[in-house]
C-alpha cells in the first residue's frame, strides 16, 4: 500500500433526542441533503445516495457494507468523530459504541474528538441560533472520565496506531485553552493503564487566521501563504505528537487572493441574494498542501468535493467541477507529499468518507457511482 489513508467518518445518521428537541422527530444528515435544490444550472444538488441508500447506523448491516466499500477501496480504517461534550454528556456515540461492543465489523478505526459546540447553525443555515450542546472543559475528572472512556477502545486490536499508540485526534486546538495538561493528563493515564501513550494528533488548517497566545487566549493575525512552520510548531509546543493538516483555506487564497478570498467570503456571509461563491475545484485544489506537510509528523488531508449549501447556504463556497477525474489528481499529489517519510507515518486524511450535508463524501451516489472509491483503489493498490 503506497499510504495509510484514514477517512473522518460522521455518525449522524440516526435520530437522538438533542436533535429532535432542537428540530423535530427523526432528524438527521438525511433531512438537510433532501432539501438542498440547484442554486445555479449545473449546480449538482441534490445529492442522492446510490447503493448504500438513505442508511440509519443502527443497523449494523450498513456499517459492514460500509466497512467492506473502503477495504476495497484501500482504506485503512474509520475516524469516527466523538462527541464528548463535558459532565456526562455525548452525542451520536451509538453506532460506535456498538461496532466496539460487538466486534463488528472487523475493520480498524480511532477516534476525532470533535470539541466543539453544537448550535442550531452547526446543522442548518438560517434563522436564530440556539444552543443545542455546549462544549465544557470541566478539568481533571471529566478528563479522567474521558479517557476511562475510550481506554477500552484503545485497547481493541482494531484501533489504528502510530508506533504502536493508539492515535486520538482533537477538533479544535485553538478553543481549548487547557489542552496542554489535558495531554500530559492523557499520557499518563495511558502509562498507568498499560499503553505506550497515546499519539495526539491536532486537525488544523495549515494556513490560518489566528493564533494562540501563551494564556491560552486567540488573537487574530495574518495568514502565511509562504510556510506553515510557525502554525505547526505553535501546535506541537502545547504537547501534541502530530499535526493532521487541512488545505482548504490556503489552496482558496492562493487560488483567487488572500484579500480577494477573505472579502469574498464576508459578503457572502452578510449578503445573501448574491450569486453564490464558487470554486473550481481543478484550480484550487493544487495549493491543498503546504511545505511542511513533508514533514514525518504532518499528516495531509484529501477532500473530494465541497459544497456546504445543504447545510450552511451560499456563503461558504462551493466547489464546482469536482469530479473523480480530478479528484485522481489531488490523491496523485498527496502520495508525493507522504512518499518519503517511514512507512508508518506515510498518512494521509481523507475528509470525508461520509459527510453528505457538507458535500464531501466518497460512498456512492447516482451521479459518480463507485467514481471516487475507484480512484483510491486505482492509486493506493498502483505499484511503486
Amino acid at each position: 500500500m503506497k499510504a495509510r489513508v484514514i477517512a473522518y467518518y460522521l455518525p449522524q445518521f440516526h435520530p437522538i433526542p438533542e436533535n429532535d428537541k432542537a428540530w423535530g422527530p427523526g432528524f438527521t444528515e438525511w433531512t438537510n441533503v433532501v432539501k438542498a435544490r440547484p442554486l445555479f444550472r449545473g449546480h449538482y444538488q441534490p445529492r442522492i445516495p446510490a447503493d448504500l441508500g438513505f442508511y440509519d447506523l443502527r443497523l449494523p448491516e450498513t456499517r459492514e457494507q460500509q466497512a467492506r466499500m473502503a477495504h476495497e477501496a484501500g482504506i485503512e480504517g474509520f475516524c469516527y468523530y466523538h462527541y464528548w461534550m463535558g459532565g456526562g454528556l455525548q452525542l451520536l456515540q451509538r453506532p460506535f459504541e456498538e461496532v466496539l461492543k460487538s466486534g463488528k465489523p472487523d475493520f480498524p478505526f480511532c477516534l476525532a474528538w470533535a470539541n466543539h459546540e453544537w448550535t442550531t447553525k452547526t446543522w442548518q443555515n438560517g434563522g436564530a441560533t440556539k444552543m443545542i450542546a455546549p462544549m465544557k472543559y470541566l478539568g481533571d475528572e471529566d478528563y479522567t472520565a474521558h479517557f476511562n472512556y475510550v481506554l477500552p477502545a484503545f485497547r481493541d486490536h482494531r484501533y489504528i496506531t502510530i508506533d504502536g499508540k493508539p492515535i486520538f485526534s482533537i477538533y479544535d486546538p485553538y478553543n481549548f485553552a487547557d489542552v496542554a495538561h489535558f495531554i500530559e493528563l492523557w499520557q499518563r493515564l495511558a502509562i498507568e493503564n498499560g499503553l505506550p501513550g497515546v499519539h495526539i494528533t491536532a486537525m488544523i488548517s495549515n494556513t490560518t487566521t489566528i493564533k494562540r497566545q501563551p494564556d491560552g487566549s486567540i488573537k487574530r493575525v495574518l495568514p502565511n501563504l509562504v510556510s506553515s512552520s510557525e502554525v505547526y510548531n505553535d501546535i506541537l509546543s502545547l504537547g501534541f505528537d502530530s499535526i493532521t493538516s487541512y488545505g482548504k483555506s490556503r489552496a482558496e487564497m492562493l487560488s483567487l487572493g488572500k484579500y480577494r478570498r477573505i472579502a469574498k467570503k464576508y459578503i457572502h456571509k452578510h449578503i445573501s441574494f448574491i450569486p453564490a461563491l464558487r470554486y473550481d475545484y481543478p484550480k484550487v485544489i493544487p495549493h491543498f498542501f503546504a511545505p511542511e506537510d513533508t514533514w514525518e509528523n504532518v499528516f495531509p488531508t484529501i477532500m473530494p468535493q465541497w459544497d456546504r449549501t445543504p447545510r450552511a447556504g451560499s456563503g461558504e463556497g462551493i466547489y464546482v467541477n469536482a469530479t473523480p477525474e480530478y479528484f485522481r489528481k489531488h490523491v496523485k499529489d498527496a502520495l508525493q507529499v507522504v512518499e518519503d517519510k517511514q512507512p508508518e507515518h506515510r498518512l494521509i486524511f481523507l475528509k470525508s468518507w461520509n459527510e453528505w450535508g457538507e458535500g464531501n463524501y466518497v460512498e456512492p451516489d447516482q451521479r459518480y457511482g463507485h467514481g471516487y472509491l475507484e480512484v483510491l483503489k486505482e492509486l493506493l493498490y498502483a505499484e511503486r
